[in-house]
């Protein structure tokens, strides 16, 4: 199929009625019969299970439990940089935003406001900050870890569409990202130098994507009342570190970063496309150098 076929596929399917029944699928316990498909799914996708910490496939009594399944321990170290890559995944797009325009696809730009479901005065700080589109696909480990630590101020749930997201869609649908379904993370880094302390992650749902979750929330959506729900921390202190586990989608997506102007050194082997792993160098940021 074509990525102008599967793109108008799309428009016309019922993509959050496939979204519901999806996650109520996966969210069965279907003993020998869930025990079938998550065999299938591993073998379809080649799973890597040696790195789990549990790699029986039959000790999981859910689609879910085994989709957000743990690694062991040992199975992501931490590069010492800056800014760590969140999560498994493809590297979709990275890069300046400019102005407040995010690059998605050849043709294709959407602006940091509409990804932070309208408010002008967060997108604000980002004006010439930074990017990065990161890409989850189903064989990957699906949970998200803190690029950086950072503490928790705001998060939002912004109602939106359930396009897929893989590749194909991206070069098809304007706006994708800032389109669909998403959870806004909004963290403060009190170490950051002043102007450059916010920085923001966004779990991107999809067709399919039953639900996503944080640590500090739980399950975000269902529900879907149909508004922008708003959660403010500014009177607790959730802090998490660096490489702390922050959410999981409950099926695949994508998480676009935000990060603050000031100097930024990406990861010179990164490029769009390419294959990333969490814990490895996402950024750094160069040392000033006194006149």
């Amino acid at each position: 199929m074509n990525d102008a076929t599967f793109v108008a596929l799309q428009h016309v399917l019922p993509k959050l009625a496939l979204t519901r029944l999806a996650g109520l699928a996966a969210g069965m316990r279907g003993g020998a019969l869930t025990t079938a498909a998550i065999r299938w799914f591993i073998g379809r996708y080649g799973v890597n299970m040696a790195e789990a910490a549990n790699p029986d496939p039959t000790a999981y009594p859910s689609f879910n439990e085994f989709f957000t399944r743990p690694l062991k321990a040992d199975a992501r170290p931490l590069a010492q940089a800056e800014w760590i890559c969140p999560v498994d995944g493809a590297i979709s797009q990275f890069g300046g935003i400019d102005g407040d325009r995010i690059f998605q696809a050849k043709g294709h730009t959407y602006t940091t406001a509409a990804l932070l479901g309208g408010d002008a005065q967060l997108a604000r700080h980002f004006q010439g900050g930074h990017f990065a589109t990161l890409y989850l696909s189903p064989r990957d480990y699906h949970r998200i870890h803190m690029p950086r630590a950072g503490r928790l101020l705001r998060m939002l749930h912004v109602p939106g569409a359930l396009f897929s997201v893989n590749p194909a869609t991206a070069r098809g649908v304007p706006g994708l990202f800032a389109r669909n379904e998403r959870v806004v993370c909004v963290f403060d880094d009190p170490a950051a130098a002043p102007g450059e302390r916010l920085w923001v992650l966004v779990l991107v749902g999809a067709t399919v994507v039953g639900s996503m979750a944080t640590t500090w929330h739980g399950v975000v959506n269902p529900p879907r009342p149909g508004g922008v729900r708003d959660w403010r921390y500014a009177d607790q202190r959730i802090e998490l570190a660096q490489g702390d586990e922050m959410g999981r989608f409950l099926l695949g997506s994508t998480v676009v970063m935000l990060m603050p102007p000031g100097p930024l050194a990406w990861n010179p082997s990164w490029a769009p496309g390419g294959a990333l792993r969490l814990g490895e160098v996402m950024a750094t940021v160069p040392a000033l150098v006194a006149p």
